[in-house]
């Protein structure tokens, strides 16, 4: 027999949870098969096969903790071999098979029965599909290679949500019945559902936790007229797209904003270890990204050397492998600095947390559109952002603190001297 282990996921990572088997006891597998999918603090992971073979046993089961270089799994030393030893054990020929040999095995049904077949889907869809209990095999994939996506789930649900719907609360009367009488003592009958939250959940909220209990932090706020912004974006998309094969967005105003600023204000891409206080002199700018998963933030690396199309196009690129969970961990560490856009859920203000062990964190809001004086006299209607600054007091003072986020307005709202500073 051979064990099959967790691997080395990396250097900070030493104990991850069972997401989903892709395999059953009984399934032959080929080296280079995925048979397991691991759900780490920071990415999901899917385990190979180092081996041909076939599964004997599973260890451990969904929703277990393993360790790196725990055995999960018993796999066969080759597929031949396990053909020798079912052939060992079968019954002698002059007894009657008859009835058993009609029966077709466990393997074989599986072949035989579509429904049974492993589909073909990414670790996210997969997870998605297990806490909305719908079997992959009933949904639909668009994608042209057959693989299905969170967004195939999702859809599966919504067109099955009407009738389940009326089923629940055709079920649900009589309990609403009895809620009624017991209306004045209905603390511990309302209803509710207990899910448990994902290893990445519940480090993000172990994390955020810490920092706020760990770092003196403290937030500043500011706003930035994005008038010539929008006017850049609106006389340069077209010819910036048909170079660069790549909508201009804000996020690149913004990332080469917060470099030129870093660069003044060097206190603020820096970190703390134990009584030192280490200056990064590079400039690898984290962009938090919202999933179904849990927020994420993948790292674009030494934003101060590329361009404007460099920037949209790694964004882009970070950007779809988050939300379809295929981030490695090297893409999601090293981070100087963070910034994150609530703006695009609606956010007006807010106070970003720190990601731990920056010291600052940019966070954008909404624009908005509303009247600003232009001097004494005039008023005219402006598109404007609210943008806040988090840091770390420990290091970073009031002075440079401020000083730091009006660098970065007074950036955003002259793009030439984007140009020539960030």
């Amino acid at each position: 027999m051979i064990e099959v282990k967790v691997p080395e996921l990396a250097e900070s990572i030493t104990e991850g949870t069972i997401a989903q088997w892709l395999v059953k006891v009984g399934d032959k597998i080929q080296k280079g098969d995925y048979i397991v999918e691991l759900e780490t603090d920071k990415v999901n992971v899917e385990v190979s096969a180092e081996n041909d073979g076939v599964i004997k046993e599973l260890l451990k089961s969904e929703g277990d903790n393993v360790e790196v270089e725990e055995v999960i799994a018993l796999l066969s030393e080759g597929i031949e071999e396990d053909l020798k030893e079912s052939e060992q054990q079968a019954p002698p020929a002059n007894e009657e098979v008859k009835e058993e040999a009609s029966t077709p095995t466990a393997a074989e049904e599986r072949k035989e029965t579509p429904q049974n077949q492993k589909p073909i889907a990414s670790p996210a869809a997969r997870k998605l599909a297990r806490e909305l209990s719908i079997d992959l095999n009933q949904v639909s994939a668009r994608d042209p290679l057959g693989r299905i996506r969170p967004d195939d789930v999702k859809a599966h649900a919504e067109k099955d949500s009407a009738p389940k719907s009326e089923q629940k609360e055709t079920t649900a009367a009589p309990k609403e019945t009895k809620q009624k009488a017991s209306a004045e003592a209905a603390d511990p009958n309302k209803p509710v559902e207990r899910i448990k939250m994902s290893r990445r959940r519940q480090t993000i909220a172990k994390r955020l936790v810490e920092v706020q209990q760990t770092a003196a932090m403290l937030t500043t706020f500011n706003e930035v007229d994005m008038t010539a912004i929008m006017d850049v974006r609106k006389r340069r998309k077209d010819s910036f797209a048909k170079e660069n094969d790549v909508k201009l967005g804000f996020m690149s105003f913004f990332t080469k904003a917060v470099v030129g600023a870093l660069k003044k204000f060097p206190e603020l891409n820096a970190e703390i270890q134990g009584d030192e206080m280490v200056l990064k002199k590079y400039y690898d700018i984290g962009i938090a990204v919202g999933t179904d998963e849990g927020l994420v933030v993948p790292v674009v690396r030494d934003a101060d050397r590329l361009s404007f199309g460099d920037i949209e196009k790694e964004l882009g690129e970070l950007a779809n492998k988050a939300r379809n969970n295929k981030l490695t961990l090297k893409e999601l560490q090293g981070g100087t600095f963070t910034i994150t856009n609530g703006g695009i859920y609606g956010s007006m203000m807010s106070t970003p947390i720190l990601n731990s062990p920056q010291v600052g964190i940019l966070g954008m809001h909404n624009i908005q559109w509303r009247p600003v004086a232009i001097d004494q006299e005039r008023m005219e209607n402006r598109p404007m952002m609210y943008i806040a600054l988090s840091y770390d007091h420990r290091i970073v003072d009031g002075k440079e603190a401020v000083s730091f986020l009006a660098k970065v307005k007074a950036l955003l709202e002259d793009p030439e001297a984007l140009l020539l500073e960030g």
